[in-house]
């Protein structure tokens, strides 16, 4: 047990600006520069309080660490928060993309600033609550309280089709967990509690394995998305504000990929290594469907939204493949997505705040008059496709290594989706940055401004910080990614002797 509270506060400071919000007015410029003024500083100090937490942890204890449990519902069910090497690095993740939010907000949200910015602090608790729960109510709560304010984000602040993308976005979301409220419900009835350490180690039937896995499959697969449930994902990309895409991009689709990690993985094993070839066919089909999907854009956060999920791809393959490669390879990738994918839509916003369009066409030769911001797009591209040094062939390489140790055909299967992902994004990247600039719109468009700097240069240094030495995470990962590939393969081998001896 903590000395104090420090997983709550990191949960619930961002409620704290929430409450200065309400108490301020939005009047003119000064009003809308104390609202912005509120949630950047509330964001950073959230970001502070994360790094202090990662600081503190300790890296050679697989367990769950800075434990607080407090009587909440009764009957078992309690307010219980902890972390370990899984979900430690998602804390500081989320809170290092919220202050670039607020940044990316400064100047484009013209309407119902005070709203806008409520929305942001209370959805960065919701995100926050899922990575430190440790009873499985709770976690469903913040898991599902998440898709109301991105629903308002997206439904309010969004474009044109902004009410269709975020009802679609809504609906496939809910109708997923709905499955997994009633697996709790089972999980509840068969082992008494809802506490999630208790549940790591409960040993449920094979036949009801197959049918709770069934269901957080259900939940986790529309939220990372995987294909084919992936359909809401490009909709509420393009309708969502430039700050809403790069939370469902960072954060937001990350859930799905900790779900598989903390539930499907560790308490259903027979059912996990019974049903991973099945994961592996929709892995490959969406690396390549998706990435082929990708090349016919017009459109450029369509684009990178298609590209997520295909990228996706890689993280539930290298978490079903079980061992200790594939799985540090699907937390690293999905970290550095985090960062990347939403570093590029950050970049699209840039662009789209000159001129007012996503269309591809649109563009071109901007490397004449936006140098810095070439360089900029070029790192965060060369990341998505995967180069050595960046952030992005890390997790990727170690996935493939993972698959390619448990099914050859599925590794050279997926590292089709390489070569696929350097297609467009190096397609996408000539067509808007190189070249002459033809089109007069281009002929003033300035380089990055001073805030605009602020929001890419430190994800460009943490793209290639991590991609140059990635020790920090799997120093921070690897005791807990152990003990769950251990667990996971004493579990098969136990049910494997127990069906011999029966024999």
């Amino acid at each position: 047990m903590t000395d104090w509270p420090v997983l709550s506060a990191v949960t619930f400071l961002p409620l704290v600006g929430v409450l200065l919000l309400l108490l301020m007015r939005e009047d003119g410029a000064h009003g809308r520069r104390n609202i912005l003024n509120v949630s950047l500083l509330t964001t950073i100090f959230t970001f502070v309080l994360s790094l202090y937490i990662w600081y503190q942890f300790d890296s050679s204890n697989p367990g769950f660490q800075m434990v607080e449990k407090h009587e909440w519902l009764g009957t078992g069910i309690s307010y219980h928060l902890g972390i370990d090497g899984i979900s430690v690095l998602f804390l500081p993740l989320t809170a290092l993309l919220m202050p670039f939010c607020v940044l990316a907000s400064w100047a484009t949200i013209e309407n119902r600033l005070k709203e806008y910015m409520i929305a942001f602090l209370m959805l960065e608790t919701l995100m926050l609550g899922v990575f430190v729960s440790l009873d499985i109510v709770l976690f469903y709560v913040f898991f599902e309280a998440g898709l109301i304010p991105m629903f308002i984000i997206i439904g309010v602040w969004g474009g044109r089709d902004r009410v269709y993308a975020s009802y679609k976005f809504f609906l496939y979301t809910l109708l997923g967990s709905v499955l997994m409220l009633l697996a709790i419900m089972a999980m509840y009835w068969q082992a008494g509690t809802t506490d999630i350490t208790e549940l790591l180690k409960y040993d449920f039937p094979r036949q009801m394995q197959t049918w709770l896995w069934l269901a957080f499959f259900a939940s986790f697969a529309v939220k990372m998305p995987m294909w084919p449930v992936h359909t809401w994902l490009p909709d509420a990309h393009v309708q969502a504000p430039t700050a809403g895409s790069v939370i469902l991009a960072g954060i937001l689709l990350k859930l799905g990929g900790y779900g598989f990690l903390r539930f499907s993985l560790p308490m259903f094993p027979l059912a996990s290594d019974f049903f991973a070839p099945l994961v592996y066919t929709l892995s490959i089909i969406a690396i390549i469907y998706t990435s082929l999907v990708a090349m016919m854009q017009t459109d450029i956060k369509k684009l990178i939204a298609y590209s997520s999920v295909a990228h996706m791809g890689y993280v539930t393959m290298g978490t079903f493949a079980a061992n200790v490669q594939g799985v540090q390879g699907a937390i690293f990738q999905m970290l550095s997505h985090g960062i990347v994918s939403g570093a590029l839509f950050l970049c699209v916003g840039v662009v789209y705040d000159r001129l007012h369009t996503r269309e591809i066409a649109a563009y071109g030769g901007l490397v004449n008059n936006m140098p810095k911001y070439a360089v900029a797009f070029m790192v965060f591209t060369m990341a998505n496709v995967g180069l050595p040094g960046t952030s992005g062939f890390v997790g990727e390489v170690l996935t493939l290594v993972g698959v390619f140790r448990v099914n050859t055909w599925v590794a050279l299967f997926a590292t089709s989706g390489v070569i696929l992902s350097a297609a467009y994004a190096l397609w996408l990247y000539r067509r808007v940055i190189f070249g002459a600039i033809e089109k007069e719109s281009l002929k003033g468009l300035l380089d990055l401004s001073g805030r605009e700097k602020l929001i890419l240069y430190p994800l460009v240094i943490l793209t290639i910080f991590f991609g140059v030495y990635p020790a920090p995470v799997f120093d921070a990962t690897a005791a807990s990614v152990d003990l769950l590939v251990n667990n996971y393969a004493a579990a098969l081998q136990a049910a494997q002797d127990v069906a011999l001896s029966a024999q």
